[in-house]
């Protein structure tokens, strides 16, 4: 359907046909080029996203921890997730240099707040009474959390992981067009727009739309699966 409207209405928007579109994306298969960049922004991607996992688990367990302070850092946080990916590029590129560590900061900057604030979140909002019986039954420290915080966590701190991965993948675009020696899908999109090939601006787009897909459905669809069925969440 998409690709219909789209054959219908290219020639009155300045807009490459789907044909020359799925050529171009033919020609980089062809010549390694689109494989290549694929294999590079997704190891970048889970490499920073994986990162910031583990800091926004400690964060957000920090965060916890705080009492008078707590609400103003949970609104610091909501404040730099607002923040647009790119507008961290100019510091990475300041404090590492164009460099790999550039592109990694952006990632991880990226998708660190939400992560941090679906944790916070999910812990803060468990019903009081699981934890009181937890440690009534001498529940304490990391069994506390394994068997109980966390489970009762899962719905919120997977939705927070979710929407964290979503930042990182952005944040990966937008990190690799500045940095645009360092290869990637972010390198070729920037050349795109370097030379003015419209075509390969959008075959990378929609290559950037279909890997960002596959990701979510293939990875974090059945991770969430496995965790909810793995703690009795299936139907949550």
């Amino acid at each position: 359907m998409i690709i219909m409207i789209w054959e219908l209405v290219y020639r009155f928007i300045g807009f490459p046909s789907p044909m020359e579109v799925f050529e171009s994306i033919s020609i980089m298969i062809k010549n390694g080029t689109l494989g290549v960049a694929i294999l590079i922004s997704l190891r970048r991607l889970f490499t920073g996203y994986l990162i910031s996992l583990c800091i926004g688990l400690l964060v957000g367990i920090f965060i916890l921890k705080l009492k008078s302070t707590r609400d103003s850092f949970v609104k610091l946080l909501g404040a730099l997730q607002t923040m647009p990916n790119v507008c961290w590029v100019p510091f990475a590129v300041l404090w590492f240099g164009v460099n790999e560590k550039a592109i990694l900061f952006v990632v991880i900057i990226g998708s660190v707040f939400a992560v941090s604030m679906a944790i916070e979140s999910g812990i803060k909002n468990i019903n009081p009474t699981y934890i009181r019986v937890a440690e009534m039954t001498g529940a304490r420290g990391y069994t506390l959390y394994k068997e109980v915080i966390f489970p009762a966590a899962i719905p919120v701190i997977i939705s927070g992981v979710k929407q964290g991965w979503a930042f990182a993948w952005r944040g990966l675009i937008a990190g690799e067009m500045i940095a645009s020696s360092m290869n990637g899908l972010g390198e070729i999109l920037s050349n795109g727009k370097k030379y003015n090939d419209i075509n390969e601006i959008v075959a990378i787009m929609v290559v950037i739309i279909v890997v960002g897909l596959v990701i979510d459905r293939v990875v974090f669809e059945n991770i969430e699966s496995s965790v909810r069925r793995k703690f009795g969440l299936k139907n949550a």
